[in-house]
């Protein structure tokens, strides 16, 4: 079995591949001081609750964008699945042409969606991940990486609103009732999910007159859910897109 990582800012993300086929998948907060053997522990746990063992992964790979935890989840694998964990970063075969200044630049999660939506789509595609930031991933109509657009997150907007506002509450990510809201809490939601609704479809625009109208359009990650369903240039979402890709990579690396 495959184990795929994803260690986002604010979110992890991994799941383990029977073949090509996901068995189990799981989210949870990302904590910058995790050690290797907590990792260990927590993943032994998770595991088991599917009815698998350690000694069933035979093989790792991950992605992370949280410097300090990538050599405890290399540690982990090493220490308690006996194998050296892949980790996505430069010199890594990606099975497409990086059209990027500086390709040492490309966050390892924005490098693992290009692979998976090339591969789904082929080109010209768009990624839009809702993570810590908002990352648009750009594949061009000949299958190279482009570049993208990077906006501030969900999260990190909300958070910056409510600590600077001293009379606004902190509220869950649902669903506005309309756009007028009828209390501070309403209003915020209204102003947050169509605020960047309508953000993400502006820079869909731009994209989509650059790239042609037949561009596909896919979402991920863990905000996605919550924004995608008032936007009108996604054309679905895909949760699992970056574990898809993680295997794609992994395929192509040993």
């Amino acid at each position: 079995m495959l184990l795929v990582v994803d260690v986002g800012n604010t979110q992890t993300h991994f799941g383990v591949y029977r073949d090509d086929a996901l068995v189990e998948h799981w989210r949870f907060a990302t904590v910058r001081e995790s050690t290797a053997d907590e990792i260990g522990a927590a993943l032994r746990n998770l595991l088991e609750l599917r009815g698998v063992g350690m000694a069933d992964v035979e093989r790792s790979i991950v992605s992370s964008t949280v410097p300090q935890l990538e050599p405890e989840w290399i540690a982990m694998a090493e220490r308690y699945l006996g194998h050296a964990m892949l980790s996505v970063g430069p010199g890594m075969k990606t099975g497409m042409a990086l059209r990027y200044d500086n390709p040492r630049e490309i966050g390892a999660d924005r490098l693992v969606n290009a692979v998976a939506i090339r591969e789904r789509f082929g080109g010209p595609a768009v990624c839009v991940d809702f993570g810590t930031s908002v990352n648009f991933d750009i594949v061009g109509p000949e299958g190279d990486f482009l570049g993208g657009v990077l906006m501030p997150g969900v999260e990190i907007s909300l958070d910056a609103l409510t600590e600077r506002g001293a009379r606004l509450p902190k509220i869950d990510l649902a669903p506005p009732r309309g756009v007028i809201g009828k209390s501070t809490v309403d209003a915020i939601r209204s102003g947050v999910v169509y605020g960047f609704a309508g953000a993400i479809d502006g820079i869909l625009r731009r994209l989509l007159d650059e790239l042609g109208e037949e561009t596909d359009v896919i979402a991920t990650g863990g905000l996605a859910g919550a924004i995608v369903p008032f936007t009108e240039l996604v054309d679905e979402t895909d949760d699992l897109l970056t574990l898809t890709g993680l295997r794609l990579l992994h395929e192509r690396n040993v």
